[in-house]
């Protein structure tokens, strides 16, 4: 019988989260385990999820970019009832379902505002027979916290009921203890997987570009600002007279990809969203993003040249720091979003097309892999106990 994972994930503005969530399920079920996928924010149709099975949740997503409130599907203020709703049915699915591991994505290190459901989701798990693993799967670089108390609630959490923490990232390019200064305290819990990387195409290392720029900007909630100055800056670059093909992201607001449009000529391709995005990462001259996790996981992992804009705005300190790590090792050119006019982003894009293109084997990116065996390992370890 095959062990099973309930494996629950919120995203609340991109769609980043849920993209590396989904890669981990991929790799949980490739590795042998049964999945329950369970989604708290807006649907997203195309979502691979592998032979994982989704549970989608009443979705609730951040109001504004700043990630000040919460707002349902019809973008209402989130009421009580909801929250009762999703309590509910997240407890019935753990109860059906039966899991042999909960697997938190992000919990205590990020997501308080969904401490409503995820703590009695923790609770009603723990008092099961037999309990389940708890683990926390989470990124290796964390937006800075301000408030102390906050790192003592998490301590206190991880102490009552998290059996391991998993770490998305490789210590050699930077250790959970960078942005997490308490990371000591819960050693014993820590386990590296690597970094987590989706379904790529093959990488050889007589791999042909294609003379075309790729712009993209993520699920596109916050990418106008990038796509405007990408399209400012295209005329000034030492490639304005080969293909540009822009991906605007599916959550881009219409005023703003009408607008795009309107300045396309026969050498600017502008798309929402393409399933073969990552083949276009790979044969692309050069990539013009933000700087998002799972992004700068797939630059690395295809050896594209690459221009990064971090996303920061509100209290967000991950992107820039992630961004500044690969730049300072040569591997990327970033523009700060505070900075950014059509002048640098073009200038950056010239110094990326000159620049030697990453080096394959840098980092370990076998991280949903290493997660199914991580789980599983520690599963063995318990039942011969």
């Amino acid at each position: 019988m095959k062990p099973r994972a309930f494996l629950y994930v919120q995203h609340l503005l991109g769609i980043g989260h849920l993209r590396r969530a989904a890669a981990i399920a991929r790799g949980l079920t490739e590795g042998g385990f049964e999945v329950a996928f369970v989604s708290g924010g807006e649907a997203v149709p195309s979502l691979d999820v592998g032979a994982a099975r989704i549970v989608q949740l009443p979705s609730i997503r951040s109001g504004d970019a700043g990630f000040s409130s919460l707002v349902d599907d019809a973008g209402r203020p989130v009421t009580d009832l909801l929250w009762q709703e999703r309590r509910a049915q997240l407890e019935a699915e753990l109860n059906r379902f039966a899991p042999d591991v909960l697997l938190i994505e992000m919990y205590p290190f990020g997501r308080r505002q969904f401490r409503h459901e995820i703590i009695p989701l923790l609770e009603a798990a723990d008092l099961r027979r037999p309990r389940p693993l708890i683990a926390c799967s989470v990124r290796d670089i964390l937006v800075q916290k301000s408030k102390p108390d906050r790192v003592q609630e998490m301590l206190s959490l991880l102490e009552r009921y998290y059996d391991l923490v998993l770490v998305h990232g490789d210590p050699g390019f930077a250790e959970f203890g960078r942005t997490f200064p308490q990371a000591a305290e819960i050693a014993d819990k820590i386990r590296y997987t690597g970094f987590v990387v989706g379904n790529l195409p093959q990488r050889t290392a007589g791999t042909a570009r294609q003379d075309f720029v790729l712009v993209s900007a993520g699920g596109g909630a916050v990418g106008a600002p990038l796509l405007r100055a990408a399209l400012a800056a295209r005329p000034l670059t030492v490639l304005a007279n080969t293909p540009w093909h822009i991906i605007a992201g599916p959550n881009l607001a219409a005023a703003d990809f009408t607008a795009l449009r309107k300045g396309a000529d026969a050498g600017l391709k502008i798309e929402r969203f393409r399933q073969d995005f990552p083949q276009l990462l790979a044969a692309c001259r050069v990539s013009v993003s933000q700087a998002g996790y799972n992004t700068l996981m797939e630059i690395l992992a295809l050896g594209t040249r690459a221009v990064v804009v971090p996303f920061a705005e509100g209290q967000e300190s991950e992107q820039p720091l992630r961004a500044c790590l690969l730049a300072e090792r040569g591997l990327v050119q970033t523009v700060d979003a505070q900075d950014l006019t059509p002048a640098r982003l073009a200038a950056a894009i010239d110094a990326a097309a000159a620049m030697a293109p990453p080096a394959a084997g840098l980092f370990n990116l076998a991280g949903a892999a290493s997660t199914a065996q991580i789980l599983r390992e520690a599963l063995q370890r318990r039942r011969a106990a």
